[in-house]
């Protein structure tokens, strides 16, 4: 069976979610998959994190936009290679595809109200383009994978989808996150201290960074012994913006922003980290909290969408939207002992449940399934 697998984003510099989804996916299948042949479609990029095997070939594709890329370059590929199936992993495929078509819908937040502020052009013609692509390439989907069951079940809610045609497929860790010594080499790289608060936030609303820095500010209020808060993925001008939003801008000396951390260094940024905070109003999954978890280090986290679903039960679920809340948890943990060493315990035994692994063989056998 020929495979072709679309994985445009997979050499760019800057990698998140969906990206690292997909990169994990295809490695697991090199590993588990030496008979069927594989075509892995990329745009060029200098991180070349990929590598060709017997039966998995690379073939960078090049056109000067994401759009035109996969509606042009791609179909134009396939055409070419001619496989049994593509597998499109990022939300979006092409309108026109001359084989059958499996898509990774890792969740629908561009089909539902959006918050106004802090959207980047990027984000804003992303959304445009999702929302205009999607409805009408899903019919057409022979098969759609979604990374929870929450997300399965909203999905079916909204859309006229049949059970059968979707299944949910919860993603996996990189086992390189794990507990680890000696890493101030690289912790220096970002923060000069060795204790601080950990926080991924981003320009899209849905990370919440507004009221969790201002979280942030009223446990800086009530600590006995503060930490500063390490924030990846955000520039300058934008954390100025929401401090002056949140009349807080006197935090300002203990943040620390050194933008994008790269993946290579986040497991020792998570070790270092005192606590993690992952306050999202919406994920369809969070990834980052399986990471964090398999570090040992103790999570507050978000009790909306699917998060609970990934998160478990015993995990620090509080409302997003609450501010003291998260404030609060944050002051517990520095308090208490037992409770830091019980949620330390609970992470590492929580994580055991997700695998990379186990994403592909589920992925492997939808394959199998649609050309058998």
């Amino acid at each position: 069976m020929k495979i072709a697998i679309e994985a445009q984003r997979l050499f760019r510099t800057n990698k998140h979610g969906m990206d690292f989804v997909a990169l994990e996916t295809i490695r697991e299948l090199q590993k588990i998959d030496t008979i069927n042949e594989y075509y892995i479609l990329v745009a060029p990029g200098s991180d070349h994190c990929l590598n060709a095997t017997n039966n998995f070939h690379i073939l960078e594709l090049k056109c000067p936009t994401y759009p035109l890329w996969e509606q042009f370059a791609l179909p134009k590929a396939i055409r070419k290679i001619h496989p049994n199936l593509l597998h499109c992993t990022s939300n979006t495929a092409p309108l026109y595809c001359s084989v059958p078509l499996i898509l990774t819908l890792h969740d629908i937040i561009f089909l539902e109200k959006r918050a106004a502020s802090n959207i980047s052009i990027y984000q804003n013609m992303g959304w445009y383009y999702r929302r205009f692509i999607v409805p009408r390439i899903l019919p057409k989907c022979k098969k759609i994978i979604t990374v929870s069951q929450f997300e399965c079940n909203h999905i079916l809610e909204t859309l006229d989808l049949s059970e059968q045609q979707i299944i949910a497929i919860h993603n996996g860790y990189n086992q390189r996150f794990h507990p680890l010594e000696n890493v101030s080499e690289i912790i220096r790289k970002y923060i000069p201290h060795d204790d601080y608060l950990f926080f991924l936030g981003n320009t899209d609303p849905k990370k919440n960074t507004p009221r969790t820095l201002k979280a942030y500010s009223i446990y800086l209020k009530k600590s006995t012994h503060p930490l500063p808060l390490l924030i990846a993925d955000l520039e300058e001008k934008v954390i100025d913006r929401i401090l002056a939003q949140q009349n807080i801008s006197e935090i300002k000396p203990m943040l620390y922003f050194p933008g994008y951390i790269t993946h290579a260094d986040l497991p020792a940024i998570y070790n270092k980290a005192k606590v993690f905070l992952y306050t999202s109003l919406r994920e369809s999954f969070g990834i980052p909290l399986l990471e964090a978890m398999a570090c040992g280090t103790p999570v507050i986290t978000s009790c909306t969408s699917a998060i609970p679903e990934i998160a478990g039960e015993g995990a620090i679920l509080i409302s997003p939207e609450d501010e003291n809340a998260i404030a609060g948890e944050l002051l517990k943990l520095e308090n208490d002992p037992s409770y830091y060493k019980q949620q330390i315990a609970y992470g590492l035994e929580r994580v055991k449940k997700f695998s990379w692994q186990a994403t592909a063989r589920q992925v492997l056998n939808i394959y199998q399934n649609l050309n058998s």
